[in-house]
């Protein structure tokens, strides 16, 4: 019988990365899906290829507007590593829209940061050793030093303001609600990204 070996979860990493795409590349792939009216993953419902359309647009908008200020460019542009930034995620999730554009953002401020995403579905393996609350919940970053290969932090798969909102609702309600997932989308749209931001600026140490 034949034992199947175990994989590392470097080893993992490694090959995610191999597969991983720019975010520029992202960005061309959830369009063309929207365009066709399809969407990434697994499923294929007419739903998510509805929010893989919403999403387009949300990370078309994101891309314009999202600022960060001038001291907060400084004490990234200053960030000493040598990171990749691997990014789980999929084009219907509507977190992963409001977070991925907001960490290029961020990513195109330091020669020290690469950033790459690859698909959760087609990374089962990996998404399992990153789970939130047990759950394969994205966008989720994990933050990988390039020289070691080991994983430095993980963030996601929403900002810690937003985290909490979810955390207090589910507590008092159970479960999380159309409505209040529609109160989250207006959540992200007030914050604007900084709420991301900050919370990556604290993870990097800068």
């Amino acid at each position: 019988m034949r034992i199947l070996e175990q994989i590392s979860v470097k080893d993992m990493i490694s090959e995610s990365l191999q597969k991983g795409i720019s975010y520029e590349s992202y960005r061309t792939l959830v369009h063309e899906l929207a365009e066709k009216g399809s969407t990434t993953g697994h499923e294929k419902t007419e739903a998510l290829a509805n929010y893989t359309m919403l999403n387009d647009r949300r990370m078309k908008r994101w891309d314009k507007t999202v600022k960060i200020s001038d001291e907060v460019k400084d004490k990234i542009s200053g960030f000493k590593g040598n990171v990749t930034w691997l990014v789980i995620t999929e084009s219907w999730c509507g977190d992963a829209a409001h977070v991925i554009p907001v960490l290029n953002k961020i990513a195109e401020l330091s020669d020290g940061i690469d950033l790459k995403l690859v698909l959760r579905d087609e990374n089962e393996a990996l998404m399992d050793q990153f789970l939130t609350n047990g759950g394969r919940a994205i966008a989720k970053l994990i933050m990988i030093d390039n020289t070691t290969g080991e994983v430095l932090n993980t963030f996601g798969p929403r900002p810690s303001k937003a985290t909490q909102l979810v955390n207090d609702y589910k507590a008092k309600h159970g479960v999380l609600t159309p409505e209040f997932k529609e109160d989250l989308q207006v959540w992200y749209n007030k914050d604007k990204g900084q709420n991301i931001i900050s919370d990556i600026v604290n993870l990097l140490g800068v």
